[in-house]
Protein backbone atom coordinates (compact mmCIF):
# COMPACT_ATOMS: atom_id res chain seq x y z
CA UNK A 1 0.00 0.00 0.00
CA UNK A 2 1.13 3.93 -0.58
CA UNK A 3 0.75 5.69 1.84
CA UNK A 4 1.96 9.67 1.14
CA UNK A 5 3.18 11.94 3.86
CA UNK A 6 2.99 15.60 3.93
CA UNK A 7 3.39 18.66 5.65
CA UNK A 8 -0.07 20.57 5.65
CA UNK A 9 -0.29 24.19 6.03
CA UNK A 10 -1.06 24.65 9.55
CA UNK A 11 2.46 22.86 10.26
CA UNK A 12 1.12 19.44 11.10
CA UNK A 13 1.42 15.93 9.03
CA UNK A 14 -1.06 13.92 7.46
CA UNK A 15 -0.62 10.31 6.30
CA UNK A 16 -3.26 9.07 3.68
CA UNK A 17 -3.02 5.98 1.67
CA UNK A 18 -2.99 6.65 -2.25
CA UNK A 19 -3.83 2.88 -3.14
CA UNK A 20 -6.15 0.66 -2.52
CA UNK A 21 -10.09 0.47 -3.21
CA UNK A 22 -12.65 1.17 -1.13
CA UNK A 23 -11.16 2.83 2.17
CA UNK A 24 -9.11 5.98 2.50
CA UNK A 25 -7.22 5.57 5.69
CA UNK A 26 -5.51 9.10 7.57
CA UNK A 27 -3.24 9.34 10.35
CA UNK A 28 -2.40 13.13 11.31
CA UNK A 29 0.08 14.49 14.15
CA UNK A 30 2.18 17.08 15.13
CA UNK A 31 5.15 15.27 13.69
CA UNK A 32 5.58 12.86 10.64
CA UNK A 33 6.19 10.20 13.82
CA UNK A 34 3.02 10.83 14.96
CA UNK A 35 1.27 10.88 12.40
CA UNK A 36 2.86 6.93 10.97
CA UNK A 37 2.02 6.05 14.33
CA UNK A 38 -1.61 7.49 13.82
CA UNK A 39 -2.18 5.81 10.31
CA UNK A 40 -0.93 2.58 12.08
CA UNK A 41 -3.84 2.89 14.63
CA UNK A 42 -6.46 3.53 11.66
CA UNK A 43 -5.60 0.47 9.81
CA UNK A 44 -5.38 -1.36 12.49
CA UNK A 45 -9.32 -0.28 13.54
CA UNK A 46 -10.06 -0.98 10.41
CA UNK A 47 -8.64 -4.46 9.98
CA UNK A 48 -10.25 -5.13 13.21
CA UNK A 49 -13.71 -3.50 12.33
CA UNK A 50 -13.88 -6.12 9.05
CA UNK A 51 -13.27 -9.13 11.23
CA UNK A 52 -15.71 -7.84 14.25
CA UNK A 53 -18.22 -7.84 11.02
CA UNK A 54 -17.17 -11.03 9.61
CA UNK A 55 -17.06 -8.75 5.90
CA UNK A 56 -14.45 -9.74 3.59
CA UNK A 57 -11.05 -7.34 3.75
CA UNK A 58 -9.92 -5.62 0.93
CA UNK A 59 -6.57 -7.27 0.34
CA UNK A 60 -4.58 -3.54 0.06
CA UNK A 61 -5.11 -3.61 3.61
CA UNK A 62 -2.59 -6.76 4.19
CA UNK A 63 -0.19 -4.70 1.87
CA UNK A 64 3.36 -4.02 2.90
CA UNK A 65 3.60 -0.29 3.33
CA UNK A 66 5.40 1.87 0.60
CA UNK A 67 5.90 5.48 2.72
CA UNK A 68 6.20 8.30 0.12
CA UNK A 69 7.40 11.66 1.94
CA UNK A 70 6.88 15.37 0.67
CA UNK A 71 10.58 17.26 1.40
CA UNK A 72 8.84 19.11 4.28
CA UNK A 73 8.09 15.78 5.71
CA UNK A 74 11.30 13.99 4.62
CA UNK A 75 13.45 16.43 6.41
CA UNK A 76 11.80 16.22 9.81
CA UNK A 77 11.34 12.20 9.90
CA UNK A 78 14.93 12.09 8.98
CA UNK A 79 16.46 15.47 10.82
CA UNK A 80 19.82 14.13 10.41
CA UNK A 81 20.25 15.15 6.80
CA UNK A 82 21.35 18.94 6.69
CA UNK A 83 18.76 20.31 3.94
CA UNK A 84 21.57 22.46 2.45
CA UNK A 85 24.36 19.82 2.42
CA UNK A 86 22.55 17.52 0.78
CA UNK A 87 21.74 20.29 -2.03
CA UNK A 88 25.10 20.54 -2.46
CA UNK A 89 25.72 16.92 -2.68
CA UNK A 90 22.88 17.01 -5.30
CA UNK A 91 24.17 20.21 -7.30
CA UNK A 92 20.86 22.45 -6.51
CA UNK A 93 21.61 25.68 -4.80
CA UNK A 94 21.38 25.02 -1.07
CA UNK A 95 19.42 28.25 -0.69
CA UNK A 96 16.75 26.83 -3.09
CA UNK A 97 16.97 23.26 -1.18
CA UNK A 98 15.81 25.20 2.18
CA UNK A 99 12.59 26.80 -0.06
CA UNK A 100 11.42 23.11 -1.45
CA UNK A 101 11.56 22.23 2.63
CA UNK A 102 9.93 25.13 3.21
CA UNK A 103 7.43 24.59 0.95
CA UNK A 104 8.22 28.33 -0.35
CA UNK A 105 8.95 27.43 -3.51
CA UNK A 106 7.15 25.01 -5.83
CA UNK A 107 9.59 21.86 -6.87
CA UNK A 108 9.26 20.32 -10.76
CA UNK A 109 8.65 17.00 -11.47
CA UNK A 110 12.26 16.94 -12.72
CA UNK A 111 13.88 18.36 -9.92
CA UNK A 112 12.13 16.28 -8.08
CA UNK A 113 13.57 13.31 -9.41
CA UNK A 114 16.65 14.70 -9.08
CA UNK A 115 16.46 14.96 -5.26
CA UNK A 116 14.96 11.36 -5.09
CA UNK A 117 18.00 9.64 -7.34
CA UNK A 118 20.62 11.49 -5.38
CA UNK A 119 18.93 10.40 -2.18
CA UNK A 120 19.39 6.83 -3.77
CA UNK A 121 22.98 7.23 -4.97
CA UNK A 122 23.76 8.65 -1.38
CA UNK A 123 22.10 5.55 0.41
CA UNK A 124 23.78 3.22 -1.89
CA UNK A 125 27.11 4.93 -1.18
CA UNK A 126 26.34 4.48 2.74
CA UNK A 127 25.46 0.96 2.45
CA UNK A 128 28.44 0.30 0.71
CA UNK A 129 31.04 2.33 2.97
CA UNK A 130 33.37 0.45 5.41
CA UNK A 131 34.67 1.69 8.32
CA UNK A 132 38.28 1.18 9.72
Amino acid sequence: MKVSIEKQSDGTYIAYNTSGEGATLIGTGDTVREAKEDFYNTLAEVKESYEETGDEMPGFLNEEIEFRFDLSSLFEYYSMLNVSALGRYLGINDSLMRQYRNGSAQISDRQLEKIEAGIHRLGTELAALRLV
